[in-house]
C-alpha cells in the first residue's frame, strides 16, 4: 500500500474515534439528571465531572487525534453512572432491604 492509502485509512480512524467520543460525551451529558438524584454517591457524581473535563481537556494521555483514552474515560464514567443509578433505584424499591 502506498501513502495515501494510510492516509485515508488513519483520517477515517481518527474521525470515527471522534465521532464515537462525540456520541459518548452526549451520552454522558444525558445522563446528568443522575446527578441531582440523591441516592447516587457522590464519588460517582464527581466521576462524571472528571470524565467531562478530561474530554473537553487538551491535556490528555494520549495525543488527541487517537480518543481512546477520552472514549474509556468516558465509558467508565457512563458505566458508574448507570450501576449507581440501578442499585439507587433498587434500594428505593417497595420491599428492598434498608
Amino acid at each position: 500500500m502506498d501513502g495515501k492509502v494510510w492516509l485515508v485509512l488513519g483520517t477515517l480512524v481518527a474521525v470515527g474515534l471522534a465521532v464515537l467520543a462525540a456520541v459518548l460525551l452526549t451520552r454522558v451529558f444525558a445522563a446528568r439528571r443522575l446527578l441531582v438524584d440523591a441516592g447516587i454517591p457522590l464519588q460517582d457524581k464527581a466521576l462524571f465531572w472528571v470524565a467531562v473535563v478530561y474530554t473537553i481537556s487538551p491535556v490528555d494521555l494520549i495525543p488527541d487525534p487517537v480518543y481512546l483514552d477520552d472514549i474509556g474515560i468516558l465509558l467508565l464514567a457512563l458505566r458508574a453512572l448507570h450501576s449507581a443509578a440501578g442499585a439507587a433505584r433498587s434500594s428505593k424499591e417497595p420491599g428492598a432491604p434498608a
